[in-house]
């Protein structure tokens, strides 16, 4: 049996903007389990920013029941929800957001600077180490982000998302800023993350992105008019070979 991760039960969010009532999220229900890659499908307005920021514990959501790893973020006060976002989630910004004059390790170092957990300099060099080795970085530490390509700078950030083990990592349009090819090569890593056991939601607008993920989620409107699983899962990395050279 395998554990849940992510439990939402009737989550409604709306917002009031001027006299109007915006119901961005209208009572929206799903589970994901440990080791799933789920893709969050929908167009602009559909409400998956919405639910992408309540996920993240960025924001609360007015009624409805949101638990992740067995925890409800209902009751918890704001440095809980801090806490909880610094070490049971893993995110990735299509931005990257990494700090600029910041070398590659020291931007992946970021998370445990902030974790309660009580590390060592040497230990915290050295678990920023290893992420980077993950996302096959590890001759890179050392490089600012303008030193880096689109895709190297992504990886950075994957790295970075995964130094404090989350439970979960949420990608938001993480490939939405590469060229065709760096984005497959990135969703091959993601595969490569998702085989090792990883547990990855991927808010995208891309349909070609959802063949490479195990189950899609489509909103619309703030209700969730799909969710089903693919059983034809394409291979990111035999997709990036199909792709024609490039000639300089």
């Amino acid at each position: 049996m395998s554990k849940t991760i992510i439990k939402i039960e009737d989550l409604k969010r709306s917002f009031t903007m001027g006299e109007e009532t915006v119901h961005a999220l209208k009572g929206i229900s799903f589970s994901i389990q440990e080791g799933e890659f789920v893709t969050i499908m929908g167009t602009s307005g559909s409400g998956k920013s919405t639910l992408l920021n309540v996920l993240g514990c960025l924001d609360q959501p007015n009624s409805g029941v949101y638990q992740i790893d067995g925890v409800s973020i209902k009751e918890l006060t704001k440095n809980e929800l801090a806490q909880i976002r610094n070490e049971k989630i893993g995110f990735i910004f299509q931005s990257y957001n990494l700090l600029a004059r910041t070398t590659a390790i020291e931007n992946v170092e970021l998370p445990l600077l902030y974790s309660t957990k009580t590390l060592t300099a040497e230990q915290i060099h050295d678990k920023a180490f290893k992420a980077l080795e993950q996302v096959n970085l590890s001759d890179r530490l050392d490089h600012t982000p303008s030193q880096l390509s689109g895709g190297q700078q992504q990886r950075v950030a994957i790295a970075r998302s995964l130094v404090n083990e989350p439970v979960v990592i949420l990608a938001d349009e993480a490939t939405g800023n590469l060229d065709t090819r760096t984005s497959y090569e990135i969703m091959a890593l993601f595969q490569e993350l998702n085989k090792q056991g990883k547990t990855i939601l991927f808010v995208t607008h891309e349909p070609d992105i959802a063949t490479f993920t195990g189950r899609t989620i489509v909103l619309k409107d703030g209700h969730i008019i799909q969710d089903y699983i693919n059983n034809n899962v394409q291979s990111a990395a035999e997709a990036l070979l199909a792709l024609p050279i490039e000639e300089d």
